[in-house]
This record gives structure tokens, C-alpha cells and sequence, in this order.
């Protein structure tokens, strides 16, 4: 199977191809070198080989019909949601699983001897110009999902441990694996060895029923293999995060390219850098897929793109802060873990408002990276609350309460041309707030408040707390919207956003920001529950709870006792 194609086409037509002529018997020895007579008529006795897959990228989900056609295959088998598809292409390139909508389908293909077999197709629509672009690019090169199915025929728990320790004696390792309950079919995954002929480098054995006592011991085998590794790269995380920042502080992404490659010595010439040293920042970051390795150099992929200065929400006032501050107090994580205190606090000798507040910069920086952050909650604008507010037959009025320099308030003002917004901030943020709002044609629309917590306006329609509260601690979080109960109308609105910690303690990017505001900021992240009791105590009742892009959350609440629908 060739590595490279210039379109999904060719690489599908590929794939259907080599579904059509290949067999157990011709495959299996292919995938693992030295089988000898005996294994293989063992294997070839209790196993049929089923289907190929890989993933590909339409440019939009209709184009898949031509995609397939141009293969020869049905248009008729209907695309599935892919849940275990998407969870690992969002680790891989750590993503929200939920911009990333992965689909299955398996139309037919009939093998030499006229069996029936699949080609498993995985898609994932990538518009060009997409932020999924990068996804792509890396995926086509290192075809991390292409891999190689074969059915067992008739298993019990003896036949698959001795086909398992075939495959393991041949150099194959063990590489994950479940039970399916909706298919009662058990999955063995297997990285093939490295001298392997077949041109895949994933296996697949499928065995119908429960059979996860054996699957036991194989995923054991696979997180013994792994374990080492995964500690590796988890201690060396900070590496990462330096050279993204690294990255975005010289500039480079500007000097780049996303259509073509430029040599790493003019990159670094243009950014002032030592040229060997760019060579190796520039292959690190290839790694992560923020830049390709081209012939005539390096180039930028969609991912990188996204710290360029003069991309649209750009992410590297992100990258720089992260990198910057908020790096060297994570250094002091510790002291936060003994003491229960603010390692930050700890560090610079006062809370990071009051020290951004004594340096300009900082200051400047912070607020560009909470307006960048602000592309997470985006469809915040297609709120329900928010919606009703401009159907309305008279003007509303939204009120972002602490809004930086007004990146979310003018998102919802442009939306929605019939709403009027209030900006309620600090005076020095206001400055680059009223330019901003200016920008964007909005300064007529709308007002800037000065103030703190304790000014929020009365007479508003709907409120915003976006990523707020979980600066603070609870005290402070029930004075805050003590604030906000008493200037809210009865028919008033408070929209909350905030990422909401799981109830069963699941993987989440909530409890990794947890870990961040409690070291750095002193306040902390919190579960729906405990949201609503903080609620409570201000006169307010928590209504709703609806979901954001990278694991966000609205919480909506009303006055306590008002009606819960979204109008007036």
C-alpha cells in the first residue's frame, strides 16, 4: 500500500484494490516473516481475512458520494458516528473530541473467491482553509489508522491465546483492544513487526462473542509495552509547551509558509535564531504537526497557522502566556500541593491581577489571550437565551460583566444586529475594548462601564459571566452573583460559561484547568452541583446546562422563582 497519494481517491482505490486480491493465506505470511507450514495452516484454518481500512478526508461530507463512486464502491451504505476514531485522532492531536466528527462506513467488496468483504472507510470532513487541516496532513502521512482485519472462525478461549502467541512470537506486539456489548464481539489489536511485507502496520482480530478473560491478559501485555513510554512523554510535557512558545515568540509562523516549504536557515535568519538549532525546534514541532517536513524545507500546516500573529482569534498570546508567567509559576506547584496556597502568589508576591495590573505587558497579553480563548465558546451566540433576546420585538440588552477587551460581547453583537450590548471592565481594558468595538462597527451599539463586581448595571435583559467564577473561591463567587441577583430585572437572564467538572471523575480538560487555576489564580473549577448551590445562596436558580466547543459549558439561571423559558 503505498504511504503517499495526492488525493483520498487514489488512496481508497488503493485500498479496494488490495481488498480484492488479497487472502489469509497469501497475507499472513506476508505480515509475519518466518511463519512456518504449521503456524500458518493454524491460522489460515481459524481465521478469513475480512476488510482493510483507512481514513480519508473530504473537503465536506456530501463529497464522499464521488469519493466512493470513483472507486467503485456502493453510495448506498449509510456513514455511522465513530466514537473510538475520534477519541484517538482528538489524544493524538489533542483536540475536542467534539469538533471532530468522524464517521464509519463499510461498503462491500467481493475478495478472489467472490467472498464478501468491507473496506472500513473512516472520514472526516476538512474544508479547505479548515483548522482540521493540520489533522489531515499528519494522518495521510503516517496512516495511524490504516490497518488489516481478519475474522476468527469458531474461537474459544484456547485458539485465541495460541493465535495471540503466534502473532507475538513473529515480533507482533500487542496494541490495545475491547469488547464490543452492542456486537458481542471481542477486538485484539496488534502492531505488526517491524520487517512485515504486508504494508500495514496495524492488525486487527475480530472474535465474536465475550471473550475479554483473554483480552485481559493481552491488554496487560500492551500497557506493560507502553507504560515506560507514556511516563516519558508525560514528564516531558514542558518541553512542548517551551517550544510553542518559543515558536510563537520569535514569530515564525509569520515567516512561514502553508502552501510551500522555506529552508530552516532562512527562517532563522529571518527571525534572528542559530540555524541548526531552528532545524531541531522546526522537527520537534513536525512531531506535534504544526509544521511539515517538506523537500525545500519547512511548512506551515493549519495547526500552526493558528499561532500566526495575524491569523483571526489568533492563539498566540495563549502560547506566549502559558509559556511565559504562568510556566515559571507552575515550577512551584508544590508549594500550591502542601500549603493549599497560590504558587503564583507564592512566586511573584501578589495575585497575577494585581502583578499584571504593575506591568503593562502582562497586562496587554493576558487580556489577548482571554479574547483568543474566546473562540471556544463561539456558539454562545446561538444560545436559546440569546436567540429569544433578538426575536424580540423591542431592543435587548446584554451585559458582559468583566469581558476583557469585549472579543465575546462583539461576537453576540454581531450575531445578532438587534441586541445592544454593555461592557463592564476595568478602565485600562476599556481603552483597547472601545478600538476593538470600533473595529467591528459595533461602538454605537454599545456602552463601557468602569467598575468592578459591584457596579454591574441594572435593567439588562441577559448577563454574562464567561469564564469568571472559576477565578475565585466560593465566598467570593457568592458576592459576585449577590451582585449580579440584585441588578437582574425578574425576566433577566445570567449566562455562565465555565468547564464543569465530571461527576465521575472521567479524563477532562476541567480537571486539568483545575489544577491550573488553583496553582496560578487561586480559584478553582467546579461540578454542576456545586454551581447550583453557589446559585441558590445568590437568589438564583440554576435551569439549564448546555455544551461548548473544548469541553465547555453554559449554565443558564434565572431569578429564583421566575419562569424558565428563554423569553420575557
Amino acid at each position: 500500500m503505498p504511504t503517499t497519494f495526492t488525493t483520498d481517491t487514489d488512496r481508497l482505490a488503493e485500498t479496494v484494490d488490495f481488498v480484492r486480491q488479497q487472502d489469509a493465506a497469501t497475507l499472513l505470511p506476508l505480515l509475519l516473516p518466518g511463519l512456518d507450514a504449521l503456524e500458518l495452516r493454524a491460522l489460515v484454518d481459524r481465521c478469513r481475512f475480512s476488510h482493510a481500512a483507512l481514513l480519508i478526508f473530504p473537503p465536506a461530507r456530501e463529497a464522499l458520494h464521488g469519493v466512493l463512486a470513483g472507486c467503485g464502491l456502493s453510495t448506498d451504505v449509510p456513514p455511522q458516528p465513530s466514537v473510538v476514531v475520534r477519541e484517538r485522532l482528538a489524544a493524538r492531536h489533542r483536540r475536542d473530541p467534539a469538533d471532530l466528527d468522524v464517521r464509519i462506513l463499510r461498503p462491500p467488496v467481493a475478495g478472489p473467491d467472490g467472498t464478501n468483504r468491507t473496506v472500513e472507510v473512516f472520514t472526516l470532513a476538512v474544508p479547505p482553509g479548515s483548522d482540521l487541516t493540520g489533522i489531515a496532513e499528519t494522518e495521510r502521512a503516517r496512516e495511524h489508522e490504516a490497518h488489516l482485519a481478519f475474522d476468527i472462525e469458531r474461537p474459544d478461549p484456547l485458539v485465541l491465546r495460541g493465535m495471540c502467541a503466534i502473532f507475538a512470537r513473529h515480533g507482533a506486539t500487542a496494541d490495545g483492544g475491547g469488547y464490543n456489548p452492542h456486537e458481542d464481539g471481542t477486538v485484539f489489536y496488534f502492531t505488526a513487526p517491524a520487517d512485515t511485507k504486508a504494508g500495514y502496520r496495524r492488525v486487527e482480530l475480530y472474535a465474536p462473542g465475550d471473550h475479554r478473560d483473554v483480552l485481559a491478559a493481552h491488554l496487560d501485555a500492551h500497557r506493560a509495552r507502553h507504560s515506560a513510554e507514556t511516563l516519558l512523554r508525560l514528564m516531558t510535557g514542558a518541553w512542548t509547551t517551551q517550544a510553542l512558545a518559543v515558536f510563537a515568540d520569535l514569530r515564525v509562523p509569520d515567516a512561514m509558509h502553508t502552501d510551500e516549504g522555506t529552508p530552516a536557515g532562512t527562517l532563522a535568519r529571518a527571525v534572528g535564531a542559530d540555524p541548526e538549532s531552528m532545524v531541531t525546534l522546526l522537527r520537534y514541532l513536525a512531531m506535534h504537526g504544526l509544521v511539515a517536513s517538506e523537500r525545500d524545507g519547512f511548512r506551515l500546516t493549519g495547526l500552526g497557522a493558528l499561532l500566526r500573529t495575524d491569523a483571526p482569534d489568533s492563539m498566540r498570546p495563549l502560547a506566549l502566556m502559558y509559556g511565559g508567567p504562568f510556566y515559571r509559576s507552575f515550577g512551584a506547584l508544590g508549594h500550591t500541593v502542601r500549603t493549599g496556597e497560590v504558587a503564583f502568589d507564592h512566586l511573584f508576591g501578589e495575585n497575577h491581577f494585581d502583578h499584571f495590573a504593575r506591568h503593562p505587558e502582562l497586562a496587554e497579553l493576558f487580556d489577548h489571550s482571554m479574547a483568543a480563548a474566546s473562540r471556544m465558546f463561539a456558539p454562545l451566540t446561538e444560545h436559546p437565551v440569546v436567540t429569544a433576546a433578538s426575536n424580540a420585538p423591542d431592543r435587548r440588552t446584554v451585559v458582559d460583566i468583566a469581558g476583557g477587551n469585549g472579543a465575546l460581547l462583539g461576537r453576540v453583537l454581531t450575531a445578532h444586529p438587534r441586541l445592544d450590548g454593555v461592557l463592564l471592565e476595568r478602565p485600562h481594558v476599556l481603552d483597547a475594548a472601545r478600538r476593538a468595538m470600533d473595529a467591528a462597527g459595533l461602538d454605537g451599539r454599545c456602552a463601557f462601564r468602569p467598575g468592578d463586581f459591584a457596579d454591574v448595571p441594572p435593567g439588562g435583559d441577559i448577563y454574562i459571566l464567561s469564564r469568571i467564577l472559576h477565578d475565585w473561591d466560593d465566598e467570593r463567587c457568592r458576592e459576585i452573583l449577590r451582585h449580579c441577583a440584585r441588578a437582574m430585572p425578574a425576566h433577566a437572564h445570567l449566562l455562565i460559561v465555565e468547564r464543569v467538572l465530571p461527576l465521575d471523575d472521567s479524563a477532562s480538560l476541567a480537571t486539568a484547568w483545575d489544577l491550573h487555576m488553583r496553582c496560578n489564580v487561586g480559584g478553582r473549577e467546579r461540578r454542576t452541583d456545586h454551581y447550583a448551590r453557589l446559585l441558590a445562596d445568590a437568589g438564583l436558580t440554576l435551569v439549564g446546562r448546555s455544551p461548548l466547543p473544548l469541553e465547555g459549558n453554559v449554565l443558564h439561571a434565572r431569578p429564583a422563582g421566575a419562569p424558565h423559558p428563554a423569553g420575557r
